[in-house]
């Protein structure tokens, strides 16, 4: 897993769960995904998506064997399904 703070950078494209009230989300390369370390397959990050910067969390689809980030509606102005996005993420401490 990346130390505390490292910050990680990609290209990645969007896509749109199915359905009625779907989340859009930015799948994280294999190759740069930290481990989960909180439960739930969740890892709190600070996410900065086309220069827009939040606190959130990764959460990991077993199912899929990746790391998804969630995108809400506000942090990706005009971007949606199948558009790019450049991500940095870094990973935090989470303070339950």
């Amino acid at each position: 897993m990346p130390p505390l703070g490292r910050r990680i950078r990609f290209a990645s494209v969007l896509f749109r769960y199915p359905g009625k009230g779907g989340w859009t989300f930015a799948p994280v390369p294999k190759a740069v995904a930290p481990k989960p370390t909180r439960p739930w397959g969740r890892t709190p990050v600070e996410a900065t998506v086309d220069k827009i910067t939040w606190t959130t969390s990764l959460w990991r689809d077993s199912k899929n064997d990746r790391s998804l980030l969630a995108v809400p509606k506000a942090k990706r102005p005009g971007k949606g399904h199948g558009d790019a996005v450049r991500v940095t993420i870094r990973v935090i401490k989470d303070e339950d």
